[in-house]
């Protein structure tokens, strides 16, 4: 099985006058196409930027970084756009909502910058509103919304264009724990439909929703492991 994310002795560095800040150390993994992975570490352990790099938000000082048999490791800043709008649905902690815009306006913005015509654009939008419960809402701008409505919206939008990918960066940070839970159910549903969710935590309870969990330390892979079938039922 060809993996979706291919990375080959990664390393990124930071350059501080002639100071080197080397925050990732080569790190070597494959996530295939449908895997469900959390990404945890300490902070300074390497996974924002790691989380960064995967996003095509920043490109790595060394090694290889192959999406979706695109090599994207030496690509520039207008090509890693491209690949960006086109490979990945993004999920923040933050929602990243514009506050003019309605629930169904900012799911249909991805579309935009993609070329897609108006109706096609809002009947898209409607359609992944429905699969997170949000129809309802369609029209409500984010501070007619709770938290876990306008993040319901964030993965709506992150889902529209069909990525290869998707990655939540602390998706739950700024949520209480029932609504957490809710908003876990809902990648779980995403998993189930062929998705790769590749989520980064520091919650442990959160992690368990996931198939494997990498973790790094130091800027490299501490440890990598499958969660055990028990695991998962007790869920």
């Amino acid at each position: 099985m060809s993996a979706i994310i291919h990375l080959q002795d990664l390393r990124k560095s930071y350059f501080m006058g002639q100071m080197e800040l080397k925050v990732l150390k080569g790190i070597t993994l494959d996530i295939h196409k449908n895997e469900y992975v959390a990404l945890m570490g300490p902070s300074g352990s390497g996974k924002s930027t790691l989380m960064n790099i995967l996003g095509c938000l920043d490109t790595p000082t060394n090694g290889t970084y192959v999406l979706n048999n695109h090599d994207v490791s030496k690509m520039d800043d207008d090509s890693l756009a491209e690949i960006r709008n086109k490979e990945i649905g993004f999920v923040f902690q933050q929602f990243n909502l514009l506050p003019r815009l309605t629930a169904l306006e900012n799911v249909a913005l991805p579309l935009i910058y993609a070329g897609v015509g108006k109706n096609e654009r809002k009947d898209k939008a409607m359609e992944v509103l429905e699969m997170v419960n949000l129809t309802d809402r369609s029209h409500h701008k984010p501070n007619e919304m709770s938290g876990g409505q306008c993040q319901r919206v964030a993965i709506a939008r992150a889902l529209v264009n069909d990525p290869a990918i998707i990655l939540a960066d602390e998706p739950t940070g700024n949520l209480d724990s029932k609504t957490s839970y809710e908003i876990m159910d809902i990648f779980n549903k995403i998993h189930d439909n062929g998705n790769t969710v590749v989520l980064v935590t520091h919650e442990e309870d959160i992690a368990k929703y996931s198939q494997r969990i990498i973790r790094l330390r130091d800027g490299v892979v501490e440890s990598d492991r499958a969660m055990e079938m028990a695991e998962l039922g007790s869920k």
